[in-house]
């Protein structure tokens, strides 16, 4: 029985080839004058987007100021440093050009400079409840993280290896800019990332102990249209047709549509965290390495959900139920492979094969040291979660 919900998904979607020239019409709609535009790690530099931004902003009478380095797990301290900027320049709206990690940088910044008197980090620490926050903007450049429709931001404490996130409504983009030429200069290795993300966005709601019809075949539709997408777009990131379906699968799987009306699972986003944290691997190669593990882990609490996955996503047929439930498994991590994807601790070259200890200590770092449990598919403790770990470690 569906459970209860509130959706709300306000973010206004510009989709389509060339609608970065409309960045000054929709800042100004919401409100902007002075703009803090934040990037990476400079893919926007070398491809002339940023300068073509500023200039279309400059040209509108938009002062802005810039603030690059969001790095692919953003961390507190960058964005304290863009807060004390956004605070110097009086900037009045946050522009997030690239991907998850420059959006979610600008988020935590938006809320930050609206919030001076109280350290960002008490926030995504749950310590203090936001209220308000500057308007944020986003030009999409990734296709992954759903970072431009969501109401989340992750952040990193370099200094302790803490990732939290924050969920509220006020990290919602006020619009998100989505042209999918601007995702043609990827490495192909950051498409597989992003293909891995979009999927385990839904994987992570779908997965949950409530049967929801139309929601569960919404999300179904969603991911038979990526792992077809991202085939082509593997080998050729400059498919517009493959791109723009990638694109927009990438909002509607974390805006909260593909999860209504069920708890969202989000364990493998939990797990992932904290290889992150710990090893600074890629946010996607971090669920692909540990998601056939936790699979395998849970699915015996109810083979039937993993059995309608395998019918429905991947097209197999069995009468034995446990079988086809494994059969989807092995077909999920086998396409993670496909893509080029590390599917255990020994083929992520950032983690590789760990001690025990090691083990022990990821399963108490991601379970708050031992102050919560991860998951509602399946309600996993330290020990479920350590049992996890130790399974990925090959």
């Amino acid at each position: 029985i569906m459970q209860s919900f509130t959706y709300l998904s306000p973010t206004e979607v510009v989709f389509g080839k060339d609608t970065q020239n409309q960045t000054a019409e929709y800042i100004r709609k919401y409100g902007g004058s002075r703009i803090l535009l934040v990037y990476g790690g400079g893919s926007v530099v070398r491809s002339g987007l940023l300068k073509q931004v500023r200039q279309i902003l400059e040209d509108d009478g938009l002062p802005c100021e810039e603030f690059g380095g969001a790095m692919p797990n953003p961390t507190l301290e960058h964005v304290r440093e863009g807060i004390r900027l956004g605070l110097d320049f009086s900037a009045d709206f946050i522009l997030g050009i690239g991907g998850g990690s420059a959006i979610d940088t600008a988020k935590a910044i938006a809320i930050g400079c609206a919030n001076a008197k109280t350290d960002v980090w008490n926030f995504w620490c749950r310590k203090e409840i936001p209220t308000h926050a500057l308007p944020v903007g986003a030009i999409l450049t990734i296709p992954a993280a759903g970072s431009e429709t969501s109401n989340s931001s992750v952040l990193t404490n370099a200094a302790t290896g803490s990732k939290r996130g924050l969920s509220s409504d006020l990290n919602r983009p006020r619009f998100a800019i989505m042209n999918p030429e601007l995702t043609y200069t990827l490495p192909l290795y950051q498409v597989a990332c992003g293909v891995t993300d979009i999927m385990m966005h839904t994987l992570d709601r779908y997965f949950n102990p409530i049967d929801n019809e139309l929601t569960d075949a919404i999300a179904e539709a969603l991911l038979r249209t990526v792992i077809a997408k991202g085939r082509i777009a593997i080998q050729n990131s400059q498919d517009y047709d493959a791109m723009s379906e990638l694109m927009w699968a990438g909002s509607l799987s974390h805006n909260g549509l593909t999860g209504l009306g069920g708890p969202g699972d989000f364990a493998v986003h939990q797990l992932g965290h904290e290889l992150s944290a710990m090893f600074g691997t890629a946010h996607g190669a971090s669920l692909s390495t540990v998601w056939g593990f936790w699979a395998l882990a849970v699915y015996p609490t109810k083979p039937a959900r993993f059995a309608r996955f395998a019918r429905n996503v991947w097209g197999l047929q069995d009468k034995d139920e446990n079988a086809l439930a494994l059969a989807g498994i092995r077909a999920t991590v086998a396409y993670f492979s496909e893509l080029g994807m590390p599917v255990c601790f020994g083929e992520n070259t950032d983690i590789g094969i760990q001690s025990d200890d090691v083990l022990r200590d990821l399963a108490y770092r991601c379970s708050f040291q031992r102050s919560r449990t991860i998951g509602t598919f399946k309600v996993l403790d330290e020990e479920h979660i350590y049992e996890i770990y130790r399974q990925a470690n090959q």
